[in-house]
């Protein structure tokens, strides 16, 4: 029992599943191994995944102490590592606009780094040296906070599979030029950024991911895209530029994207796609698409419920259906033309796949209450619809429960779920 007890069992696993278990290790952790035996000492030093943060050195209310322990953490495993690096990720708020990161990019530039994570917090912007653009293996960028000015002579990452940018300054123009320069490229996620007009180029991009002030955004060679999820900040300067587009929006970024599978639309995204002159019949059928999800929809723009009409009812395979509202009440009361329900929803439309939908923040307006009605009336598989009132509307909700009960249903087992927070 006490050979049993006394035998070293780990160190004789085959070096890959030593490797997993120290890479599950946080890096300081893995780096203390050293010290376990003469066989142990430089175990740690081939791992291909580093990841440092400020965990990686004891914490202290001295600013300049945890910033020197990172710093020489870091270099000095860097210094000692042997063989390729092929993830190096970086997390902090301490090191804005440290020197010493630029060495140790230019030192994973010569080591085959595949993937680059920089998330630097507030303070000044981090200014991407050049060297980085010379990763020619790179398969997956992420940057926070940084400033990102490619060279004249850089062509692209020819391995790039994911991009992530967030709170970076950089030219559209060096946006989509890096964009397009990444032919294999299936994962883009572009956020805070202001006033950018964007076009997007990408035959294999599968998901998207976009949040800021965009004037423009067209999606003119994505035919892969499967999920996307997007929210717009509204200006004064972008809400006229919007105003004086005739560019139908809708099929500028809709309209080329046939295996779509999910959408998300948060804050002015409905509003963005309802601007321009009207499509009319769409040129697309979203046969795969499942999941929608669109956020504040004002039930008082004609245009905007449009939006909503053309793209569930050419969505055939439409599973799960999700829309907050927002509506200027008193607005939307007024609303005239209830007639536009009969002029503008095909007579032969079923969703014969839907079974979920969730009405939140509904003030029971009639455009609300006509859309409801219809649902209900042409989904035969529906299983749930649940409705939650706008926490503002209080003495209307009676009247709406009523007129709820009233509608016809398609689906016998449809169950109405009236959630009152």
């Amino acid at each position: 029992m006490d050979d049993v007890m006394s035998r070293d069992l780990i160190s004789g696993l085959p070096r890959s599943i030593i490797e997993s278990i120290l890479t599950r290790l946080p890096i300081r952790d893995a780096v203390r191994t050293s010290i376990l035996s003469s066989k142990w000492r430089y175990k740690w030093a081939t791992l291909t995944q580093l990841v440092f943060d400020e965990k990686c050195v004891i914490l202290s209310n001295d600013r300049c102490k945890v910033e020197d322990g990172l710093v020489n953490f870091i270099t000095r495993t860097l210094f000692l590592h042997q063989g390729p690096i092929h993830k190096f990720q970086l997390t902090t708020t301490h090191l804005q606009c440290c020197p010493d990161i630029d060495q140790w990019l230019l030192f994973l530039s010569r080591n085959d780094i595949k993937e680059l994570v920089l998330e630097l917090g507030e303070g000044e912007w981090f200014r991407v040296p050049s060297c980085l653009f010379n990763c020619k293996k790179l398969t997956r960028l992420d940057l926070f906070r940084c400033e990102f000015d490619p060279p004249p002579t850089f062509k692209g990452f020819l391995c790039l599979k994911s991009l992530n940018l967030h709170q970076v300054l950089v030219s559209p123009e060096a946006i989509e030029s890096l964009i397009s320069g990444c032919p294999l490229l299936e994962s883009l996620a572009l956020s805070y950024f202001d006033s950018l007009a964007l076009t997007i180029r990408a035959p294999n991009l599968k998901f998207l991911c976009l949040e800021g002030e965009f004037k423009d955004i067209c999606l003119e060679n994505t035919p892969l895209l499967v999920a996307m999820s997007v929210a717009m900040y509204m200006t004064d300067d972008i809400a006229e530029h919007f105003e004086q587009s005739s560019t139908c929006n809708f099929n500028r970024f809709l309209g080329g994207v046939p295996r779509l599978e999910r959408l998300i639309g948060h804050i002015y995204f409905t509003k963005f796609l309802s601007i321009g002159d009207d499509l009319g019949r769409l040129p697309i059928t979203y046969a795969h698409l499942k999941v929608v999800e669109l956020n504040q929809v004002s039930f008082e723009d004609m245009k905007e419920i449009l939006v909503v009409l053309r793209l569930i009812t050419n969505s055939p395979n439409l599973r799960e259906l999700q829309i907050s509202g927002s509506s200027n009440t008193l607005a939307a009361i007024d609303a005239p033309d209830l007639d536009f329900w009969e002029d503008e929803c095909p007579s032969n439309c079923t969703f014969k796949q839907l079974r979920v939908v969730r009405m939140t923040d509904m003030s029971g307006v009639p455009h609300e209450m006509e859309f409801i009605k219809f649902l209900l009336a042409n989904s035969p598989a529906l299983e749930t619809m649940s409705i939650s009132p706008c926490v503002y509307v209080m003495d209307g909700r009676l009247n709406m429960l009523i007129e709820l009960l009233r509608f016809r249903r398609a689906s016998a087992q449809a169950e109405i779920l009236f959630i009152q927070d």
